[in-house]
């Protein structure tokens, strides 16, 4: 039960919850902490921050003070690469505890914000996280909750993997196979497979072998092979996966014996992508567009195979919604929508 009480009859009474002052440009936090006991000097700031009354807090029967419910929701649905921290003003961070690839129920998240009363507010699934980012949060909305609401959180966070985790990128061995006559010709010089070893070390994996073929499909599936024989976890072939008669890429990686998950996706730049699997070996076709536009839906397959994390073709369906790149002058990829579906 919350009473309230005017500030001058307050003093000598503890707070019930943290009091936030906000400063603009100079300071947003808590200037009074739960359990503190109110003296008589501290009227006149608590006056300037507006605060007239307090509460003074006694809770029924099977109620939850905030702080209490945000470290119990917090706890059902944080895997194990977070810190918990706080609660602060009634609220609990998830910091990440390392690197790697932001794992998301939304679902389960949709669930439990429609509970009622509460939040859970986290970052867009499959981002690209670093250690000591914030890349969620949690809190009740009023000073005391039901216990039975957060009994719903805890409920929906039993399951096999946690509600939100991140997976840590591999380092894996990676293997790129240039298709193109003309560039296996010497006609002209191959662009892609720097780019595409930047972005493979930019996640700590390696490229330990690179090859230039023809387009001839089955030269293509036999360095497939090779490459898979020597070891490389991820292979990425680069050129020849458009309906150009010349271009044989995609046979290639079929005559390597390779399941193709899925040829195209809902992405633009990058719609002519390929997403296989050779036994444990993922075979990613990077479209041709790699070599002109910085960000590619070969960024957005990258992560999730560095990460160990497999992709459904119904999920690569879903990539249409946010799969348009803007174009934007200056590119801030991964910070901004693009691939950002949910």
């Amino acid at each position: 039960m919350l009473k309230r009480v005017k500030i001058e009859d307050a003093v000598g009474m503890k707070l019930a919850h943290d009091l936030t002052q906000i400063v603009p440009g100079k300071f947003k936090g808590a200037a009074f902490r739960r359990g503190y006991r109110i003296q008589k000097k501290d009227i006149p700031r608590l006056l300037d921050m507006g605060k007239k009354q307090i509460y003074v807090l006694t809770l029924r029967p099977g109620e939850l003070h905030e702080n209490e419910a945000a470290r119990r929701m917090a706890r059902a649905v944080a895997g194990k690469s977070f810190q918990l921290r706080g609660p602060r003003e009634g609220k609990i961070d998830f910091v990440a505890k390392h690197a790697g690839l932001l794992k998301i129920d939304t679902e389960a998240i949709a669930r439990i914000n429609s509970i009622g009363g509460l939040i859970l507010a986290t970052r867009h699934n499959h981002s690209r996280v670093q250690a000591g980012e914030i890349v969620a949060g949690t809190r009740t909305i009023p000073l005391t909750i039901p216990g039975g609401k957060v009994r719903r959180v805890e409920a929906i966070g039993k399951r096999k993997a946690p509600v939100i985790e991140i997976l840590p990128f591999r380092r894996k061995k990676v293997g790129i196979v240039i298709t193109g006559s003309e560039i296996y010709e010497k006609r002209i010089k191959d662009r892609s497979a720097e780019i595409v070893k930047q972005k493979v070390e930019s996640f700590g994996s390696r490229v330990v072998k690179s090859v230039i073929v023809p387009d001839d499909a089955r030269k293509i599936g036999q360095e497939i092979q090779k490459m898979k024989a020597q070891g490389c976890q991820v292979i990425v072939t680069t050129g020849g996966l458009s309906v150009d008669p010349d271009d044989r890429t995609l046979a290639g990686i079929r005559s390597s014996g390779a399941e193709v998950v899925s040829y195209g996706a809902p992405v633009l730049p990058g719609s002519m992508s390929v997403y296989a699997r050779l036994g444990q070996t993922v075979i990613l076709g990077a479209p041709a567009c790699v070599v002109h536009d910085p960000v590619t839906a070969l960024d957005i397959f990258l992560p999730r195979v560095l990460a160990d994390d497999p992709i459904s073709v119904k999920e690569v369906a879903r990539l249409g919604h946010g799969g348009l790149c803007l174009k934007c002058p200056v590119c801030r990829f991964p910070v901004c929508p693009f691939g950002r579906n949910g």
